[in-house]
């Protein structure tokens, strides 16, 4: 049973991520027809083509591995006719390139051509798909906030410990002469939710255990809600070492009040915004991983040949990613956790592709952004002094530069693909 749970976890990233690709190269095909731009094909995945169809112009289709995608649009790059002025390879590949590119305008309506948009419109179909890819996380992380919501301790008594054990201890059974817990004496209930501790009102356990925690030895009221009515009872925190969190978030053990007792968790429905300020925070979390990109993929270099425990914050591979959803959805947890755990998964790779897509390198959706906007410069600077109107930049001298970029990404990705399958990051850390 944990295995068909694995394996199906493992499909639904794939689909997720499969729909992600989809949704993106929308993105570019919506803009792009609107603009007028003769689009021959809309592809999902890579590899061999496993279906398609030709609806209008446009050949729609699935290709095996659900990896990638791409729209081919008339005219990506300004024709040249010159032939290259280096010799060797690179002169090769950017030939080929404008010869590629040149096919692409066979037959075509020179105004329907993708490098005759305004530099407005350009941007606006190379940044539809990363937008698009936004949009879905922000979607998913609002269902995962606010439909689904998030897991808190609540101010509802879970357990009531009989005895003070030690910290670190393993023991489940109190010794016959351990003390009895401060919650156990003070007759507090598993159900009990707390109202006010030493008169002071609490809202959140965390405030609960503040009070708790500063008091050791002092006895405080406590009152509580049960049966819905109000208990008025008294405890005495003793003096105990427990594992504190300080307020830049690191745990250190420490002499405090201790009562023993634990609160409840139940999902709590967030705000309608939760769901964007979770974007915005993946967002820069996922973007400081890109520019730190080269050192985290050297340490995990370093992990997959050393057999270290990997950073679980690091990046992943496809691999990586139905990985962890085979193992959220074989985990024995209630139903409801496991699809907040995918929920959060797809949304998370979402804004993956977002981030790195806007990378302002070819062959990414970046580095078509940022030669629309450098055609835009040139454009305006002509203008301001008063000359003709600039040729579009030659993006085909790029293709060595996107040639490297691909060598690079293929790279990354078997490193990545290795690591996750001989030293994976796993729920279990």
């Amino acid at each position: 049973m944990a295995v068909l749970a694995f394996v199906i976890g493992v499909l639904i990233v794939v689909v997720g991520l499969a729909v992600s690709i989809a949704l993106h190269e929308i993105g570019h095909l919506v803009p792009a027809k609107r603009f007028g731009v003769q689009t021959s094909r809309y592809m999902v995945g890579l590899g061999p083509v496993m279906w398609s169809k030709q609806i209008g112009e446009t050949e729609y289709g699935v290709k095996l591995l659900p990896i990638g995608g791409y729209v081919s649009m008339a005219g990506m790059y300004a024709p040249v006719h010159a032939k290259a002025r280096t010799r060797g390879m690179l002169a090769t590949l950017v030939q080929d390139a404008r010869d590629a590119n040149h096919e692409t305008l066979v037959g075509v309506d020179d105004s329907r051509a993708f490098y005759r948009l305004a530099v407005w419109k350009r941007v606006i179909v190379m940044l539809g798909g990363p937008v698009m890819n936004l949009l879905l996380a922000l979607i998913l992380f609002t269902v995962l906030y606010t439909g689904i919501g998030m897991q808190q301790t609540t101010t509802t008594i879970d357990t009531v410990a009989e005895c003070v054990v030690p910290a670190g201890s393993t023991a489940t059974e109190c010794a016959p002469d351990a003390e009895a817990s401060p919650a156990y004496a003070a007759g507090l209930l598993p159900g009990d939710e707390l109202v006010s501790l030493d008169g002071q009102d609490v809202a959140t356990f965390a405030e609960a255990s503040a009070i708790v925690q500063a008091h050791p030895d002092q006895m405080i009221p406590v009152v509580v809600l049960r049966d819905g009515a109000q208990v008025e009872l008294s405890m005495t925190p003793v003096l105990a070492e427990r594992q504190v969190a300080g307020p830049d978030g690191e745990v250190a053990t420490q002499s405090v009040g201790f009562a023993g007792m634990t609160a409840a968790v139940e999902r709590v429905h967030q705000p309608i915004w939760a769901g964007a300020q979770a974007t915005a925070d993946n967002l820069g979390r996922v973007a400081g991983i890109i520019v730190q990109l080269p050192v985290q993929l050297w340490n995990t270099a370093v992990d997959l040949f050393t057999g270290q425990e990997r950073d679980p914050n690091g990046p992943l591979s496809v691999v990586g990613v139905g990985r962890l959803a085979g193992e959220v959805a074989a985990a024995e947890a209630p139903i409801l956790d496991r699809v907040a755990a995918m929920v959060g998964l797809l949304g998370s790779v979402n804004i993956a592709l977002f981030v790195f897509n806007l990378i302002p390198l070819l062959p990414l959706d970046g580095g078509h952004v940022a030669i629309a906007l450098w055609d835009g410069i040139k454009r305006g600077w002509a203008r301001l002094r008063g000359r003709p109107e600039p040729a579009p930049a030659d993006a085909t001298r790029f293709v060595p530069v996107a040639l490297v970029v691909v060598v690079l990404m293929i790279g990354m990705g078997a490193l990545l693909f290795a690591a996750d399958i001989f030293n994976p990051i796993t729920l279990a850390g």
